[in-house]
């Protein structure tokens, strides 16, 4: 029986976790570190600094910066210091026009923009800004967290030190969470207490509808959608709409749409993943706004159990995290019970993981696609009561080693994969 303190604390926990925000949640957070050191510089900077940690580099070089038809983290910084609030948090840029978009060209050609790698910290997201004008200087710095601030001053006056030695944000709040303790509380917490998930549905799908209605990376979800291929093959059913509804999202998203979605552990596609395929699955078979609730906080609150271990950033895909919550949403649509939602859990991991990341760009629909496809196949084999078992590759009997052993590779066995691929992505011949 989980208490009513403990229930409050991960009430507490989702709403951090589950936050609107506008684009690519890597530059965006540089965007806002820009903001926060030309807010606190207290003029246009001349000249403007900044130092990434490798995983945010990866993240930010191919995607779209919403409201500017333009990739990458030179217009997301100067954009930062022209329209950028950090009140806005990870809504940094939604004041932007086009009138901005031309100041932030021309700020890019005047060289005041210097990129470039942070070395010798082991914090996998990590932003230094240091923004000046003549004798002044200001520098930013966020840690282990999008908007997790640790660090601002101005001249020798240093106005916030928190300890940024490379510790995850989540440490902070993180709570002795394990997979029967997520589905209790999703399961038996006070509907009142859990409606405000509501609102993943809401954003989520308005940013799917519009996308829909729209021409956006590489058109997936239209595909998916309008094809008479599609409709041939796969047919018009409840998997065809699940796939065709995520992939929309995370296509206008991930090609810098100025749309709106809800978040989940600081990535937009995780809430998208995390979101769409549950509300689509009880939607088309007409379940009631209380499974719905339920199923949505279940799924939530599951990528954030196992993104604690795993870390913000990793050389896994989060599209693996966010289908596996998701899978346990279908899972406990079709009927589930505690029991068939660890079978797709152990299904989930004996497929995806593995699955790289290789920053984000409109390509990630396509792995949010598979991971939200392999979520649905994981769930029907949990209703047929078919687990992948433990003497099979990195299964485990029980399921919270099983997470453990995934996030383990996420987060120590692939680092070497991370450097690779980083590697090719800063030496390809069309360059960055």
């Amino acid at each position: 029986m989980i208490s009513k303190k403990e229930r409050e604390q991960i009430i507490a926990l989702i709403k951090k976790e589950v936050v609107p925000a506008i684009g690519c949640t890597e530059p965006i957070a540089v965007a806002l570190c820009v903001a926060k050191a030309t807010e606190t510089l207290g003029t246009k900077p001349e000249k403007i600094s900044v130092l990434l940690s490798a995983n945010i580099l990866k993240n930010a070089m191919g995607v779209g910066i919403p409201g500017t038809d333009m990739i990458g983290l030179p217009i997301a910084i100067a954009l930062g210091a022209i329209i950028g609030k950090s009140e806005y948090q990870l809504e940094v840029l939604k004041d932007c026009t086009q009138e901005a978009v031309e100041n932030g060209k021309k700020l890019i050609d005047s060289q005041t923009i210097d990129i470039g790698l942070k070395y010798g910290i082991e914090e996998k997201l990590y932003i230094e800004v240091k923004c000046s004008c003549g004798k002044d200087e200001a520098i930013a710095i966020i840690s282990g967290g999008h908007t997790n601030f640790v660090y601002v001053s101005k001249n020798n006056d240093v106005i916030l030190n928190k300890n940024h030695s490379g510790e995850s944000e989540l440490k902070e709040d993180e709570l002795d969470l394990n997979l029967y303790k997520v589905y209790d509380f999703a399961t038996t917490a006070p509907i009142e207490e859990i409606k405000f998930i509501l609102e993943s549905k809401r954003l989520n799908k308005q940013a799917a509808e519009r996308s829909l209605k729209g021409n956006y990376g590489h058109e997936l979800g239209k595909t998916l959608m309008g094809c008479k291929n599609e409709r041939d093959i796969m047919g018009d059913n409840t998997f065809t709409h699940i796939l065709s509804y995520t992939s929309a999202a995370c296509d206008a998203r991930m090609a810098g749409a100025m749309i709106p979605v809800m978040s989940n552990s600081g990535s937009g596609n995780q809430g998208i993943a995390a979101t769409l395929p549950v509300v689509v699955y009880a939607e088309d078979n007409n379940k009631s706004e209380e499974e719905l609730i339920r199923a949505l906080t279940l799924s939530h609150l599951t990528v954030i159990y196992i993104k604690q271990s795993l870390g913000r950033l990793s050389a896994l895909c989060g599209c693996v995290v966010a289908a596996t919550g998701s899978s346990c949403g279908i899972t406990y649509l079709m009927g589930g019970e505690y029991k068939q939602i660890v079978f797709a859990v152990q299904n989930m991991i004996a497929n995806l993981t593995g699955m790289i990341c290789d920053g984000a760009k409109p390509s990630c629909a396509l792995k949010v696609t598979s991971g939200v496809s392999t979520a649905v196949l994981s769930a029907i084999m949990a209703m047929e009561q078919k687990c992948v078992t433990s003497v099979e590759g990195i299964i485990e009997d029980n399921v919270d080693l099983s997470i453990r052993n995934l996030t383990r590779i996420g987060s120590v066995g692939m680092n070497e994969t991370d450097k690779v691929v980083l590697d090719i992505m800063t030496h390809k011949s069309c360059g960055y």
